[in-house]
């Protein structure tokens, strides 16, 4: 009583192959802006921090991570630095924590 007939639809041909490609353009295009506009600007920053954290030696007047402004004391290989807070005040940080650099000292020369 409520059985509706069946009927055989028509065997639907293949889309075009530029049909799929444009199916596809505008997450290809999507990846393409995240790359350029955040990808990319972030692996420059990184880059450039870590070419920062390298060449600190002692006397730079750094900024930690948690907004402590201190002067580089010792830098040691292990990823520390050790920091001078205040007068006789040193301190133990981590390389990676240090976010800028505000006055740099002049290499030494022989």
């Amino acid at each position: 009583m409520f059985v509706t007939p069946a009927f055989a639809q028509a065997a639907t041909e293949a889309a075009p192959a530029g049909a799929v490609f444009a199916q596809f353009l505008p997450i290809i295009l999507i990846f393409v802006i995240f790359y350029f506009l955040l990808i990319r600007p972030q692996q420059k920053k990184m880059k450039e921090h870590r070419a920062m954290v390298e060449a600190l030696r002692r006397g730079d007047q750094v900024v930690t991570s948690g907004g402590i402004v201190a002067k580089v004391s010792k830098v040691q290989d292990d990823g520390m630095v050790e920091v001078e807070i205040a007068d006789g005040v040193k301190v133990k940080v981590l390389k990676h924590t240090i976010t800028t650099v505000l006055n740099k000292t002049e290499p030494a020369t022989n």
